[in-house]
């Protein structure tokens, strides 16, 4: 049976109802007490293994440029390639520790400024995946960091157009 908001069942003649006499409000219900003031918030204080933590990312964000640069001028190209590969894992155990809510406001920003740095290097990377790859790596950090904010430093891909020129 369909519900369509008037009961058949129920017959309403019409009269209005006396009230005469009736005592409107004769007991009226307690009220409750008044609430104590609410307590003042706790403050966080993390683990010390939290703040431990948090400094070995800052000391390993802070030291990524340099250790990127150390790569390139030790390895070449593919010395980039690998610290890739490893700063994508640094960017994973950020993340979980970012997710966890036990990021601490100052690794935050040593990760942007270490990203900024990253890609301040002047590295001659003829190899423009691995450019694209670097890149896509600091843009995946900054968009776990900071998702509403758009950053135009990246290098720019320099494709070459007949292939005899990139020997």
């Amino acid at each position: 049976m369909e519900y369509t908001g008037k009961r058949s069942d129920v017959v309403d003649f019409g009269g209005e109802a006396d009230y005469t006499g009736f005592a409107w409000f004769k007991d009226p219900p307690a009220r409750p007490p008044p609430a104590s003031p609410a307590p003042p918030p706790s403050t966080y204080i993390p683990p010390p293994g939290v703040i431990e933590q948090n400094e070995m990312f800052e000391y390993a964000l802070l030291a990524s440029p340099n250790v990127l640069y150390g790569r390139y001028k030790q390895y070449g190209q593919i010395g980039v390639l690998a610290w890739c590969a490893e700063f994508a894992e640094l960017i994973d155990n950020l993340k979980d520790l970012g997710v966890h809510g036990h990021m601490f406001v100052s690794t935050r920003t040593a990760a942007l400024t270490a990203s900024e740095e990253i890609l301040k290097l002047q590295l001659d990377i003829k190899m423009q995946i691995i450019v694209l790859y670097l890149s896509s790596q600091v843009a995946r950090l900054r968009r776990f960091l900071d998702g509403d904010r758009t950053w135009n430093d990246y290098p720019e891909a320099k494709f070459p157009i007949d292939p005899r020129t990139y020997q």
